[in-house]
């Protein structure tokens, strides 16, 4: 039997053979954490629910839902509700320092604020989105028209948009998306209420801007579809049903578009073990089909990689409570075999996530999302990290 033995020179071949050979194979890739950064603080307010942009000039733009710490009045704890929460801005050149105190990007005149979700346009037109929440007093609760979607002590206004041409220094708005048949709620106003959803929109290829909302179709629970505006989100158009069942519930939702031009949804669910979700469409839109992803996270945020590569972030409400990722191919079609990366384990409880990512330098990506430890201060954190090739 002859014996086959390497010296050092064969041997670097070979591991430049296998090295190269699995760096075409998706998912192989490995993401390096470099560092977790503090975007914003502050004991005296919640933070939560934000998202990023790059400006014009590189300039980084974290976007979030700012509201009073209830607990320095005495209460027991704070609510995703609250009729001073307002959508506020703080920006950076590195990922790393940040402005420390927030500019008001927008509060609205009848409620509370949600969610701002941002996107920035190829013109350079910002978008985001949001919707809102109204304390009626009791005198006027029983004259609201039904149904009506109340929590936590507050009726649901619906969603709206607000857009930035100056990146952001001014903001106009806010424009009201159309109310969609499945929806069957009304807003404080008696009016049926616009549509909504937290989740990052996508501009295509051809010119429209993507936008998977949430309806109630029940009072039990909600399903997806997909909105599109060809006039940089000043009006909206329904086009169809992304993802609907009788006893799943899927709600905040974030698409994309792949290079082949399919529509990818990544989307949240209830009474589904938290599942995440993906829906695809082939046809630009028209009619979608949905499948678990076979693992747990939500809500999940997309973006493209240099490489064409898509980064898939989401929050892990479960013990150890965190924040994950996973690396997928250009088509968003290896998610079954993707392998999972950890980059957050130490979350003091369910009360963190809704991550959001950008591209940075040198092969880095900065994810933003909020954060508690041990359930105190609820704060604005971000990890940077080392996409390898």
């Amino acid at each position: 039997m002859k014996i086959f033995s390497f010296n050092q020179y064969d041997l670097r071949c070979f591991l430049l053979l296998i090295g190269m050979v699995y760096s075409g194979v998706p998912g192989f890739s490995q993401v390096k954490k470099i560092k977790d950064v503090i975007v914003y603080s502050d004991t005296a307010f919640y933070a939560a629910f934000p998202s990023v942009v790059k400006l014009e000039d590189g300039e980084l733009m974290v976007a979030f839902r700012r509201a009073p710490n209830r607990i320095i009045f005495g209460e027991k704890g704070n609510n995703h509700v609250d009729h001073n929460s307002y959508l506020v801005s703080v920006k950076s050149k590195d990922g790393e320092t940040w402005t420390k105190t927030p500019q008001l990007l927008y509060a609205h005149a009848f409620g509370g604020s949600q969610d701002p979700c941002l996107l920035r346009l190829k013109d350079g037109t910002l978008l985001c989105t949001s919707y809102g929440w109204q304390q009626v007093r009791e005198g006027g609760l029983q004259n609201l028209k039904q149904p009506y979607f109340e929590a936590g002590g507050y009726i649901f206004l619906g969603g709206y948009v607000v857009r930035s041409v100056d990146d952001g220094k001014t903001w106009q708005g806010p424009y009201y998306p159309p109310h969609i048949d499945p929806e069957i709620y009304y807003n404080a106003y008696g009016q049926k209420a616009p549509a909504y959803n937290r989740g990052a929109l996508y501009e295509a290829k051809d010119g429209r801007i993507l936008w998977i909302i949430a309806a109630h179709d029940s009072s039990e629970k909600t399903s997806n579809y997909l909105l599109t505006s060809r006039d940089k989100g000043l009006t909206w158009e329904y086009i169809s049903e992304v993802a609907k069942d009788a006893k799943i519930s899927f709600n905040e939702a974030s698409v994309y578009e792949t290079p082949k031009g399919d529509i990818v949804g990544f989307l949240r669910t209830e009474s589904f073990k938290d599942q995440a979700v993906i829906a695809r469409s082939t046809d630009g839109g028209k009619t979608f089909s949905w499948e678990s992803m076979g693992f747990q996270g939500h809500p999940l945020t997309a973006t493209r990689l240099p490489d064409n590569r898509v980064l898939l972030v989401y929050g892990y409400r479960h013990k150890p409570f965190g924040i994950r990722a996973r690396i997928l191919n250009a088509e968003c079609t290896d998610w079954k075999t993707s392998k999972e990366f950890i980059l957050r384990d130490d979350g003091g409880n369910t009360d963190i996530g809704y991550p959001w990512p950008v591209v940075l330098p040198d092969n880095r990506v900065l994810v933003v999302y909020y954060f508690n430890k041990d359930n105190g201060n609820r704060h604005i954190a971000g990890t940077i990290i080392e996409i390898q090739p």
